[in-house]
């Protein structure tokens, strides 16, 4: 499929913010995923900040902007938002745990939606809640897939290893036992775009009495199959 517009400017436009989807930049990456010339690929990602479509992070790097969000909340909730509720609430009912769904955001990873247990000990994590990236299944999962540079960087602090995230990428899960808070067991699963990338992790998570010390053997396969209806529902859109 031909993914010009014809308008040139747009074009490559649309190059640098597809570029950056996948997470911050330099100059020279850019350059790279984009296949533009160095002044042109500058000239654009700057033009594109002042609009604010593009920011920078605390390193300089080019990452997507504010104003994206903005535009994504004006235009109403996305596929992935619109499909969740209903599979993290099915998934909730399954496993009797609380269900979540994260997106990572630069370095860190935010609850975009979730699924309360209703009664009971449970791991309240409330939409709109920011957790790093150096713990918990979620993270793993959100880490696991990445290319190899970003993957290394990742794993610098990170409460698991680079063993671990291969042993995800190998069953297509990931589990933790008090990573990111003490006696919470949480299992994830990876959410997929249209182009197979890795845009979320469906997770439940609960106490470790519950959940136990092998909570994947409970729960990895009703999460496996909440990720995967939520990636078809990417793909059909």
């Amino acid at each position: 499929m031909d993914n010009t517009s014809g308008v040139g400017v747009l074009d490559k436009a649309a190059l640098v913010l597809s570029a950056l989807e996948s997470g911050p930049a330099t100059l020279a990456g850019l350059v790279a995923a984009t296949g533009l010339a160095r002044p042109t690929a500058h000239r654009l990602a700057v033009a594109l900040e002042h609009h604010r479509l593009v920011t920078r992070d605390m390193q300089g790097r080019f990452i997507l902007g504010p104003r994206l969000a903005e535009l994504s909340a004006a235009a109403g909730e996305d596929r992935l938002l619109a499909t969740a509720g209903p599979v993290l609430t099915h998934l909730r009912d399954v496993t009797g745990e609380s269900a979540q769904l994260y997106r990572r955001q630069g370095e860190m990873r935010i609850c975009v939606a979730a699924a309360e247990r209703l009664s009971g000990l449970r791991d309240t994590v409330p939409v709109g809640s920011t957790l790093p990236m150096k713990a918990g299944s979620a993270a793993q999962v959100l880490l696991a897939w990445e290319e190899p540079e970003r993957l290394h960087r990742g794993l610098q602090g990170a409460r698991f290893t680079a063993t671990a995230l291969s042993g995800v990428r190998r069953r297509g899960w990931a589990q933790s036992i008090g990573e990111r808070e003490p006696g919470v067991a949480s299992v994830s699963a990876p959410v997929r775009g249209p182009s197979n990338r890795v845009v979320a992790a469906v997770s439940v998570s609960g106490p470790i009495e519950r959940l136990s010390r092998h909570p994947g053997r409970l729960h990895a396969q009703a999460i496996v199959e909440a990720a995967n209806r939520l990636s078809e529902a990417l793909r059909r859109g």
